[in-house]
């Protein structure tokens, strides 16, 4: 026991002995040396001191003494401490040691510290007396208030020497006069600078800034001023609006959704346009159609991007047509606009059907069947529905299957037959005796199957998730004959079918069951199976073919593969046959104004319970017969607005029910309405402006209403306010007519703020935001005031027409005129726009851009100068308006000259306003108006000069310009009196003037046609002023009914030349027709009568049916051709030509077919040809003149034919070279020919000769070397087109012909006899005028050579001044006297009968006194082409 207990004392000695370690060492550890300003608090006196005494270099007594008591202190402190242990108080004596050190130094270093900031406190203090820069000592701060409260922003300056200073608003520099009287107060006393707003509006919100700027710099401060309205309960800093205003604005809708019209089949795409781009929580944009919501599939796009929101509808149907809705969030919920799509009918394959059925929906669907409906078509094409015929297929292919062969009379039908887990498609078509529909939108795939296997199925769950299925069939195998079904009835009884459906017999057995069901009449003991041939597998099942009226009694029989039940029993009594009764119309259909394009519709919903599928709606405008169908999928509400109508026209409307059986009979056609907007009260009035002021006085105008409600405005209502009262008081009590009045009793230098509102037939309308503060001063200025009521008329693509009122003040003098600023909308750059004043209160803009907005302002001057400007016009938009009108001119069936103008959007209190040369109103006693609905006449009584001018018309009390103007000019009114004169003196209509024929036989028709004529026209022909009437020899026919006039002369001679008058009266109606036959139009018919009868005559005997012609054949031989008739067995033909006979002429007269053959064509053959035909009875003949042009084309054909025969290039070496030719058929002279070498064309030299044959064309190559290797080409020209043949000259084949040609030179040598051109021709010669030029050359050949000379390839006659000498082989050609017309290429050509050859030379003709340059005489050997001998 005694040693536990001392145990137990040294334990808890030790404990303590630990815990006192360790509390000494936590002591020593956060132990930290102060300094004595940190232990001790020094006054400001002390640590002065303390500072001198720390920069003095000697340290004074008391500061020893000071520091000795502090140290002593120390000593003090840290006797009281407590320790244990010799070396712990060892330790602590070291350490107050060092601390003593340590507070020495830190007091030294403290004390020069804060002498040194204080003297630089003095130093600054010092500085800043003497100027500073500007500092904000107190900045501005955010203020929030109330709308109508006044603010006050204020702030502390600081700077030396004062400051300037400027206030901003928005960065945009506060300007005292040009802002409203009294709505800035800015002040500057003793550093604190205020700006004082009154009566703050929204417009006031803003960001207000000051700055303050002296000559050592400038300083900035700004704050927000939030201005709110008054929201009621949802006002204050803790409501939701102003949680909004400290976020980004949200966006909204810029536009409303317009109805969209659209086809079957097509697309079309809805969009919705914001005024910014949407924020985050906005984001989720959906849209709905009958309150159902979309999503992006296949049949409808949605999209958002740039600020727009569309929903696209890639193939529209009928069921897309509907209400569509978009839903934006917001804050306050979601914004939502809702507009309504039409899809028309696609047009029908034949016309007179009916439109496509919709909504085609499957319901009870079973193993094997289903019920099918649909709606009917809205447009019945004009005759009845008869039915409709149904179709399926498998989803996913095309191969559609009727179901039915008759057509379904209701819009309900069974479809049997259908395999179980299949999947099916259907599309219904309606039929009437037009035709047959387009097929409806396919409806969606539904899969059959047993809808009770679900009811025979136990689910047992376990081991977390799992299930155990328990098909109550298999529990059944004991049963092995089915139990017959039970409780057979009708779902449905229709005039075309009645639908069965029984109960399953229970317990049904393990074995799939079918079902056979039988009829029978009642009262008869005999029941037949219905269905041997195809047992049903569901327990529902159709009868058709039933006979109408007669009542009947079902029973069904199970079967398995065990065998049959009994009978169930029998159902109750069925009639079938009865019709399915249409819904009655709808009653009490009223019409009511909506809009200027839209009407809104109202009925009664049908009673005794009936629930219709919908409504369609038809209109059909007065005095039409054709009902238009306004919706195609019907509408389940009774009240629908029918948008797309034409403004100022009457419609009715009617209405139909739509059920199963079809559509019910149209309701009671409305009353007729005119489409005009509905008379709502209108707007609020704006633009207050103050027009003149007294001392007492002021003069307050403003702008109308922008919507006056569909009716005219019959008057104002105005108040004031005084801004030092607290109350608004009615300015007057009697509506003012006018929109400007003076109001008195007025407070000199007080503000005052006017308000309006204005009074229709619907009542008193909104009242308006108050105006800008308008001091009561009186205006002395000389100036005028401004001019007010700045509007526009007549807006067009790119002019204008603007309108104002002059300034009811007119300052120091008279107003002389006006300038007319304009500038576009959002923006301040205003330009005037005419550089002269305009006298007048009107003027024409012109020259606009077109669909840019405008701006206009007016001001006034007078002697002193230019007054303040008007308030600005409302922006306008430079485009015609669609479906504007303009002024008709024109002339009535009375003959009075009229001007018209329609106005379709006029409201019933909407007054024509005409004015000419905009004026006044024309004067009543040269004009007459006539108003009849929408149209405005203004009738020209006496029209002259005097009319002449620019009349203006304009509606009133409506809500957009209607109006327009129209030019009257001096032609026009020429042209309308002309056409007055007409109409009141009728003139009797030419059809065809005056026409001259000749007949057959030389007889001459003159005839004229007018309008069709009455029997009791009259018809009087005079000739050289004296009537004539019908002879044997000129006869006169008057067939009235067509309007012909005819005469015809036998024998047209000199005594029938004069002039012809046709006088024609037809009652009131009259005209005469002249024909003048004298001189060359006399002549002109009297020589084509003569002939025409000397051919008559000539036809008596033999003549010519086919005139001579010529043709070349495939050959080049020519042909010349004519064929005559009438002929006889002694009748004759002869050929001549150049008027002598010619032989070699063929002629059968069999076919009268006369034919001259030439087979080589040469010159020679130019000249005329004639063939004759004569015998006893007379003589005709037909001449063909083949010269010049005639001959010319001849050779064209010729040419071409021959160009058309040329055989591919040969290559043929001979002795003098290698030759290309090429065999034709025919060539001549006038075939144009011309060679390439490697496409460079050749020049004929005397190494390369070209030459032609009669049939042949070569180019002769003379001691070929190397370089004439390559490729040659001949171009044939035959005066229209060209022709290429072409042959390579190179490699082996041009070895093997060089071979050849030297072979053959030697054999050759001795041939030196054909025909050539030695020497004599320059290349280039010039001469002066009226010189003589002979051109010398020398030729040889054997026989002697033809010698034929061309000018620019023309053939020289040597005739006059021109002479060719032949001496031996000397050739001289002489021309005397030379002129410019001998300038050209002269060419002489020589042939024989072993070839030809030319030689050229250019003649250059220059005039007295002129030295030609750069040209020299040269006698140079002339290029020569060597041919072939013919």
């Amino acid at each position: 026991m005694g040693t536990q207990t001392f145990f137990h004392h040294r334990e808890e000695e030790q404990k303590e002995e630990r815990q006192q370690k360790l509390q000494m060492t936590s002591v020593t550890r956060k132990k930290r040396f102060k300094t004595s300003e940190e232990e001790e608090t020094f006054s400001l006196s002390e640590l002065s001191i303390a500072a001198a005494l720390a920069l003095a270099s000697e340290t004074p007594q008391n500061y020893k003494i000071r520091r000795e008591a502090a140290i002593l202190e120390l000593e003090q402190r840290g006797q009281k401490r407590v320790w244990f242990g010799n070396e712990m108080e060892k330790l602590e004596e070291k350490v107050i040691k060092n601390c003593r050190l340590l507070r020495v130094r830190a007091d030294r270093k403290a004390l020069r510290r804060k002498a040194i900031e204080k003297a630089h406190r003095e130093k600054e203090y010092i500085a800043l007396r003497s100027g500073r820069a500007p500092m904000f000592w107190i900045p501005l701060r955010v203020h929030a208030v109330w709308e109508r409260m006044e603010v006050t922003l204020t702030c502390t300056v600081l700077a030396s020497p004062l400051p300037q200073v400027t206030w901003y608003k928005n960065g945009v520099p506060i300007d005292l006069h040009l802002a409203p009287a009294g709505k800035y107060r800015i002040k500057n006393k003793f550093g604190m600078l205020t700006l004082h707003i009154s009566r703050c509006s929204i417009e006031d919100s803003a960001e207000y800034s000051v700055v303050i700027e002296n000559q050592y710099g400038k300083a900035y401060s700004f704050a927000t001023v939030l201005v709110r309205k008054y929201y009621g309960k949802e006002s204050g800093f803790d409501s939701e609006i102003y949680r909004r205003s400290l976020i980004a604005q949200e966006a909204d809708f810029a536009f409303s959704l317009k109805p969209l019209f659209s086809r079957e089949k097509e697309p079309f795409t809805l969009s919705c346009y914001f005024t910014s781009d949407l924020l985050e929580h906005q984001r989720n944009v959906t849209w709905l159609r009958d309150g159902e919501l979309l999503q992006n599939s296949e049949c409808q796009e949605l999209k958002y991007q740039d600020q727009e929101a569309s929903l696209t509808v890639p193939c529209a149907y009928k069921e897309d047509e509907g209400f569509y809705t978009i839903r934006v969030p917001s804050l306050d919920g979601c914004k939502e606009q809702t507009t309504y799509v039409f899809v028309r009918d696609a047009a029908a394959e034949s016309a007179g059907a009916p439109g496509s059925p919709l909504n085609v929906k499957c319901h009870d669907i079973n193993k094997d069947c289903l019920i099918l409906s649909w709606v009917a078509p809205s447009d019945n094409g004009g005759s009845s529905i008869l039915g409709y015929f149904i179709e399926r297929c498998t989803a996913g292919s095309e191969d559609w299957v009727p179901c039915n062969e008759k057509p379904v009379k209701t819009c309900r039908y069974p479809i049997l037959g259908l395999a179980e887990g299949q999947a099916y498609q259907f599309r219904v078509k309606a039929v009437n005796k037009a035709g047959i529909s387009h097929p409806s939108k396919t409806s969606d795939p539904v899969i059959t199957y047993d809808p009770s296997k679900g009811k025979r199925v136990t689910v047992i769950p376990y081991d977390e998730g799992k299930v155990i299925e328990i098909f109550k069939d298999d529990l059944e195998g004991h049963i092995k004959i089915p139990l017959p079904p039970t409780n057979v009835r009708a779902s449905e009884v229709r005039e075309d079918y009645v639908a069965l459906t029984w109960d399953e017999p229970d317990p049904r057995g393990r074995e799939p069951l079918q079902y056979y069901v039988e009829k029978s009449l009642v009262g008869s003991n005999s029941w037949q199976m219905v269905n041997l041939d195809m047992p049903v597998n569901s327990p529902r099942f159709a009868l058709f073919d039933l006979i109408k009226g007669k009542p009947y009694s079902f029973r069904v029989r199970s079967v398995n593969k065990y065998g049959i039940s009994e009978p169930s029993l029998p159902s109750e009594p069925i009639t079938a046959g009865a019709k399915l009764a249409s819904l009655p119309p709808p009653s009490q259909v009223l019409a009511f104004r909506d809009t200027k394009t839209s009407v809104v519709l109202q009925w009664d919903k049908l009673k005794d319970s009936l629930e219709p599928l919908g409504y369609y709606i038809y209109c059909r405008e007065t005095g039409t017969e054709e009902w238009q169908t306004v919706n195609n999928k019907p509408v389940t509400c009774n009240e629908f607005t029918v948008p797309g109508l034409k403004p100022g026209k009457e419609y009715v409307f009617c209405v139909k029910s739509v059920g199963e059986a079809g559509l019910s009979e149209s309701s009671p056609e409305t009353d007729p309405i005119v489409v005009r907007p509905a008379i709502a009260h209108p707007s609020a009035p704006r633009g207050f402006v103050l027009l003149s002021c007294g001392k007492a006085t002021m003069t307050i105008g403003w702008k109308p209403p922008k919507r006056k409600g569909g009716t005219k405005i019959l008057g104002y209502f105005l108040d004031q306010h005084d801004v030092s009262e607290q109350d608004w008081h009615e300015v007057n009590i009697q509506p003012i007519p006018q929109r400007v009045y003076t109001v008195s009793n007025l407070e000199e230098d007080h503000l005052y703020e006017f308000r309006a509102c204005a009074m229709n037939m619907a009542g008193v309308g909104e009242v308006s935001e108050p105006s800008d503060l308008f001091k009561c001063e009186e205006w002395t200025m000389p100036e005028p005031g401004p001019p007010y009521d700045v509007k526009f008329t007549e807006v067009r693509d790119s002019s204008l027409m603007l309108h104002w009122q002059a300034p009811l003040y007119v300052g120091a003098g008279p107003v002389t005129g006006y300038y007319v600023d304009m500038c576009e909308e959002g923006t301040e750059d205003w330009k005037q726009i005419n550089k002269q004043s305009t006298a007048t209160t009107h003027m024409k803009v012109s020259d606009l851009d077109t669909g840019k907005c405008f701006i206009f302002r007016v001001r006034a001057l007078n002697k002193a100068g230019i007054g303040p400007p008007s308030l600005p016009s409302d922006p306008v938009v430079a485009k015609s308006k669609s479906g504007t009108n303009e002024i008709e001119l024109g002339v009535d069936e009375e003959g009075f000259i009229y001007m018209v103008f329609e106005a379709p959007e006029k409201n019933d209190s909407s007054e024509f306003i005409w004015l000419k040369d905009y004026e006044g109103p024309p004067d009543a006693n040269r004009v007459q108006r006539e108003e009849k609905g929408n149209k405005s006449k203004l009738i020209l009584k006496d029209p002259s000069e005097k009319d002449l001018g620019i009349y203006s018309v304009e509606v009133t009390d409506v809500d957009d310009d209607i109006s327009a103007s129209c030019t009257l000019t001096q032609e026009d009114l020429d042209k309308l009196l002309k056409r007055s004169h007409e109409i009141r003196n009728p003139l009797i209509k030419l059809v065809s003037g005056w026409n001259v024929d000749v007949l057959e036989k030389g007889e001459v028709r003159l005839w004229l046609e007018v309008e069709k004529l009455s029997p009791n026209a009259e018809l009087h022909l005079i000739f050289n002023e004296k009537e004539i009437t019908s002879t044997p020899t000129h006869k006169i026919n008057f067939v009235k009914g067509k309007g012909l006039v005819e005469l015809i002369i036998q024998n047209f001679c000199d005594d029938d030349k004069g002039v012809y008058t046709a006088q024609l009266q037809d009652g009131k109606a009259k005209n005469q027709f002249t024909l003048v036959l004298l001189d060359e139009s006399f002549a002109k018919v009297a020589k084509e009568a003569d002939a025409k009868q000397r051919e008559w005559k000539k036809k008596q005997g033999p003549y010519f049916v086919e005139n001579l012609k010529w043709k070349v054949n495939e050959n080049c031989e020519v042909l010349l051709t004519c064929k005559a008739t009438n002929l006889r067995k002694d009748t004759s033909f002869q050929w001549f030509f150049n008027k002598k006979a010619r032989t070699g002429g063929a002629f059968d007269p069999q076919s009268g077919i006369g034919t001259l053959h030439i087979k080589k064509i040469t010159k020679a053959d130019e000249g005329q040809y004639k063939a004759v035909v004569s015998d006893d009875r007379g003589e005709d003949y037909t001449q063909l003149d083949l010269t010049k042009g005639t001959f010319e084309e001849l050779l064209k054909e010729l040419c071409k034919i021959s160009a058309l025969s040329a055989t591919p290039l040969k290559i043929q070496p001979t002795d003098e070279g290698i030759k290309i030719y090429t065999d034709v058929k025919y060539y001549t002279d006038y075939m144009k020919t011309t060679w390439f070498h490697n496409e460079k064309r050749l020049e004929i030299r005397d190494r390369l000769k070209a030459g032609s044959t009669m049939n042949q064309i070569w180019l002769h190559i003379l001691n070929p070397t190397d370089t004439d290797k390559g490729k040659y080409i001949l171009e044939l020209f035959d005066g229209n087109d060209s022709h290429k043949l072409s042959t390579d000259l190179s490699g082996q084949a041009f070895e093997d012909a060089l071979a050849e040609h030297r072979r053959l030179k030697e054999a050759a040598i001795a041939e030196k006899c054909r025909a050539r051109v030695v020497q004599g021709l320059p290349d280039v010669a010039t001469i002066m005028e009226d010189k003589t030029l002979c051109l010398t050359c020398c030729i040889s050949g054997d026989p002697y050579p033809e010698i034929t000379w061309f000018k620019n390839e023309k053939m020289i006659t040597f005739k006059d001044r021109y002479r060719m000498d032949v001496k031996g082989t000397v050739v001289t050609v002489t021309i005397e006297k030379v002129c410019n017309e001998d300038t050209g290429k002269y060419t002489i050509y020589v042939k024989n009968k072993y070839g030809s050859e030319t030689g050229h030379v250019t003649i250059s003709v220059y005039k007295h006194g002129e030295i030609p340059v750069g040209i020299e005489e040269k006698e140079v050997p002339s290029e020569t082409i060597i041919r072939k001998p013919e």
